[in-house]
Formats: structure tokens, sequence, C-alpha cells
């Protein structure tokens, strides 16, 4: 198997093949990966086909598919937190965002599963990004717990809420909050910026944060959970404990 398909609602990606290891990323359904090389019978290395990122994961959550598949970019993401899929006889619950491989007319193919989807569809081709949209999809997010490595209604990151938001728009992203701040267009202080730029934080030398810039004095992030916080020129202050908690490094505008 040298590429494959995610089947399951989302699958964690470990740093190492072992269950009890950190789970460092969250593949959705539909998402395509390059398999790297195995270990033993059930541990297999990826690439993610879509922000490059590797990790191990377990190939009971994959169906195998052909170069050709995995190279083609799904054309429709689940619009809904959740949602329902059919594969064969199973109900499979996705999470927003997750891809819709070889999708027409509510029907479309992983490897050689089929699976049926009935639910509110995302069509990238007629997204138009911008403030409005931005808020809109990042405030659906709002009191969801932070969990690391997560991508998903039940458990995000910071990063991962920036990546999934902007798929949302038909816009990929790196997967860690380093590569996102070299993204799009330097905004060179926060009174210039916009509802919908991202901003990033940072711990001495390293950007270890990010959030989307809701106006120049409010942002939403994933810290604890998804929520709203102040932010001025030096960095986010907690809104319910008055505390600096991040130190602002950049703003990047990605349209």
């Amino acid at each position: 198997m040298n590429y494959a398909v995610v089947s399951v609602s989302a699958a964690p990606v470990r740093r190492k093949p072992r269950h009890n290891k950190e789970m460092v990323n969250q593949l959705l359904f539909g998402e395509s990966v390059q398999i790297l090389k195995t270990k033993g019978d059930l541990w297999v290395k990826i690439r993610s086909l879509h922000d490059g990122y590797e990790g191990w994961m377990t190939h009971t959550m994959l169906e195998e598919i052909d170069e050709k598949s995995a190279g083609q970019k799904s054309n429709y993401i689940t619009a809904d937190m959740m949602s329902a899929v059919s594969v064969g006889e199973k109900r499979v619950f996705v999470p927003a965002g997750s891809s819709l491989p070889l999708f027409d007319d509510g029907k479309g193919k992983l490897g050689k599963l089929d699976y049926g989807f009935d639910g509110n569809i995302v069509d990238l081709a007629t997204q138009k990004p911008g403030a409005e949209k931005v808020r809109q999809l990042a405030l659906a997010w709002l009191h969801v717990p932070y969990m690391w490595g997560g991508r998903t209604p039940l458990g995000i990151d910071c990063s991962g809420l920036i990546q999934v938001v902007f798929k949302l728009m038909g816009i990929d992203l790196p997967r860690d909050a380093w590569q996102q701040a070299q993204e799009g267009k330097v905004v060179k202080k926060l009174s210039e910026a916009q509802a919908g730029d991202l901003a990033f934080f940072n711990d001495r030398e390293t950007i270890i944060h990010t959030g989307i810039l809701l106006s120049e004095q409010q942002i939403i992030h994933a810290s604890g959970k998804v929520r709203i916080d102040s932010i001025d020129k030096k960095g986010i202050v907690n809104s319910e404990t008055g505390k600096r908690t991040y130190k602002l490094e950049a703003i990047r505008r990605l349209w």
C-alpha cells in the first residue's frame, strides 16, 4: 500500500508507532496520505498529502487508493460540525471539513469502498474568503475543548482551528503555527489589521500560538477551549482574569 485515504471519522496520528505515544495530529475522513514505511503488522508512517505533515497511524483506519486518486483534491467537504456518512452498511459520523473524494450526486468512493452523503456540503470552487465569512466559521467553534493535535469539534488545538476554518473557505494551510506564520502577506501593525487576519505569538524566539482576529481588539483562539479574548499591540489579555497570556509576534493576511 503506497497511498491511502482515511475511512474513519478522525484518525489519530502519533509521534511514534505506539498507542500510548503523543498524538500530534488528526486526519479527517476522506483525507489522503502517502505511506512512507511500515512497522510490524499494524503501524504505518504517513505523510498527509494536503499539508505534508508526517506521523504514525494504524492501517486499520485507511483504505488503499491509487496514486492518481490520491493526487486528486476533493472538490467538496462537509459543512456541518458533525454529519453522517454511509460507508457500505455502516454510518460514520464525520466532523466539519471532512473531504468527500470522487463525490457526485450524493455518492463517492474511498478506494474500493462506496459511500453516500446527503448532508450539507461546501463546494470549494465557489468559496470567496472574506472577513465576514471567516468570522462566521470561526464563531461556530466557540467553547470546543482544547486538545493537542485535535482538528474536530470534540477537541482542537490552536493551529488545528486555523487549518480547519480556512479549509472550509477553500484555503489549504500547513499544520503547525510556525508554518502558518510564513503564509500570506505581512500586516505591519495591529492598527492595520482586519477581521480574518491571523495573529501569531511567540515564546522568546519560537512561535507557539495562533488565533484569528475578529477586530483590532478581539481574537478567537484555542487556549483551554476555543474562546474570545482581548488583544493589544503587546499580545492577548485573558478576558476573564485580565492577565496577559501570549506575546504578539506577527500578523498575516491570507487574501
